[in-house]
């Protein structure tokens, strides 16, 4: 098994016929996905996802894969392939387009559809074409198969990308539901007509391959969200993914079934839902979804809403519900249905939202205490399923933390994979594939980059460490007037305190600090004001350690009196 190693340096030229694959985002998280591969001089972009923001990322709205590696190679990219319209693989497309416009996006009905409504938005006019399962065509050096998988979201897509090194299989995110609410099942015989030609090196998704056996069908959660709608005595609020047309659909075929009205709330879920239901994805019975004015004039026992929010994002309709921060008010006996999984990282978000509703009344009903969802990404059995009928020569995991790329590596080895043939790599590890053989041979740059309101990239970590020490140590302004002299204070200085515990003695030893730190300073001749500052800083934030320990951000003010 090849691991990844701290002594990578840049890569090698990448030797003639062979083929350079460098995951910029995916590995050894849950997001941002994004794989880049080369061949004869050319670049393919498969997936260009965002990852979302955990609570040590204060004021951060998303995370982009970096373009570094890429940045001066733009001209050379024949296109990108998104796999399916989740965020994790789409929302980094705007930010890639803003760079070259014109750079081609290949990807499903449904998911152009989704993604150009996000251009729009970013007011980027894309050039798209449109494929579908079992068509091939070639993109530059690459010859490209789709083939279909089953996913959370309609018509997921594999790619097969064809060169002269050698043929690669990426699944994207899938599993294998042999009963999906569309009738549209992962294609096995296709990956076993793949296996047959030969896959020198797949790319399998990892989220689920520590869960062993096999999934259950998303047909199977119909009765606990038909009890839901049978029981509840007040109004259904549903929260879910907002590309999640397949759980939307069995919302809606529940709240006919029951007689209830629906409305969507949130602005991503009314556009997502009005694409897939205009390209025939989603079936709304008529006279079914209203307005949410409408929905506000009729009787609760009647009303259903389907909202954003499952993950606990605070700006998210059902987060404001659970604050009092939205028009929506929770009572005694509203039932709200969270549709969806805890991504890892939430769950703190999650059960905040959870105990808010509560709360106001609502009865809550979630994965932990009923059966209303089911994972989108194949579980173990169901990988070494695959890997028995494709029988690649090599095999890399893709989407994954640490532990699901591992126990995925585990998997493939167990099905006869050789050990040396199977890679296991971080974000920015470079595997070039020479004569069917992949190898980790470098390492290029691969970190966040923050999107923070209108700013891309301009936020690092150490704006992060302020932010979370403002946030959990608080502020200290301290305003020195200095005879600019004799370098002492000419009067007791000012602290100007936000979020640090004081009163009206709080600061005296802090007086004594600066003044022995000036006083130091004025016997070295330091007398410039920024380095006085810094001294002041140093002596403040010393003395708030060992006097209170608490290391709060020290603002200096020096006046030169």
């Amino acid at each position: 098994m090849s691991h990844p190693s701290p002594e990578l340096s840049s890569p090698p030229p990448l030797p003639r016929g062979a083929m350079r694959i460098v995951a910029l985002g995916g590995l050894g998280e849950i997001g941002r996905n994004m794989t880049v591969f080369e061949q004869d001089g050319k670049l393919l972009v498969v997936d260009c996802g965002v990852l979302f923001p955990e609570e040590h990322q204060p004021g951060v709205d998303v995370i982009l894969p970096d373009f570094t590696y890429i940045r001066d190679r733009l001209a050379d990219i024949v296109g990108i392939v998104l796999t399916h319209g989740h965020e994790d693989h789409i929302g980094g497309v705007p930010y890639l387009l803003k760079e070259r416009a014109d750079i081609p996006v290949i990807a499903s009905r449904l998911t152009l559809a989704f993604i150009s409504a996000k251009l729009k938005e970013h007011r980027i006019t894309p050039v798209t074409r449109e494929v579908k399962e079992g068509q091939r065509l070639p993109f530059g050096p690459f010859d490209l198969e789709f083939v279909a998988v089953n996913h959370s979201i309609p018509d997921g897509l594999a790619v097969a990308i064809r060169t002269t090194a050698g043929l690669v299989l990426h699944t994207g995110d899938f599993k294998m539901d042999q009963f999906p609410l569309d009738g549209r099942t992962t294609d096995l015989r296709a990956f076993a007509r793949l296996g047959e030609e030969g896959v020198d090196l797949f790319l399998v998704d990892s989220t689920n391959a520590e869960v062993p056996g096999f999934l259950f069908s998303e047909s199977e959660l119909n009765p606990a969200i038909e009890k839901v709608f049978r029981t509840a005595p007040r109004r259904v609020i549903v929260s879910s993914f907002a590309s999640h047309v397949h759980r939307i659909q069995q919302v809606l075929d529940a709240a006919h079934a029951h007689g209830r009205k629906v409305a969507f709330v949130g602005r991503s879920m009314v556009r997502n839902m009005t694409i897939a239901q205009e390209l025939g994805y989603l079936t709304v019975p008529q006279g079914l979804v209203v307005d949410l004015k409408q929905i506000e004039k009729m009787p609760d026992s009647k009303v259903a809403l389907v909202c954003t929010g499952s993950q606990g994002e605070p700006m998210a309709a059902l987060s404001r519900m659970a604050t009092r921060d939205h028009v929506i008010r929770i009572g005694e006996g509203d039932t709200v249905l969270l549709a969806s999984s805890l991504i890892p990282g939430n769950e703190n978000a999650i059960y905040r939202v959870i105990n808010g509703l509560v709360r106001w009344g609502a009865n809550v009903v979630h994965k932990g205490n009923a059966k209303v969802h089911v994972s989108g990404h194949a579980a173990a059995g169901e990988l070494v399923y695959c890997y028995n009928i494709i029988k690649p020569r090599g095999v890399m995991p893709v989407h994954g933390e640490w532990r699901h790329l591992r126990a995925n590596a585990d998997l493939a080895i167990a099905t006869g994979v050789p050990p040396e043939r199977v890679v296991i790599a971080e974000d920015g590890f470079v595997v070039d594939l020479v004569a069917g053989v992949p190898k980790v041979v470098g390492k290029v740059r691969a970190g966040y980059v923050f999107v923070d309101g209108m700013s891309v990239g301009s936020i690092t970590e150490a704006s992060l460490k302020d932010r979370r020490t403002l946030a959990e140590e608080g502020v200290i302004t301290v305003v020195a007037l200095v005879d600019a002299d004799s370098g002492a204070l000419t009067e007791t200085p000012d602290f100007i305190a936000r979020g640090f515990a004081q009163d009206a003695t709080t600061f005296d030893g802090a007086v004594a600090a600066v003044e022995k730190a000036l006083s130091k300073a004025a016997a070295e001749g330091v007398g410039d004001s920024q380095q006085l500052e810094a001294l002041i800083a140093r002596a403040v934030g010393t003395w708030a350690h060992r006097k209170h320990r608490r290391s709060p951000m020290v603002i200096p003010v020096v006046i030169d009196a």
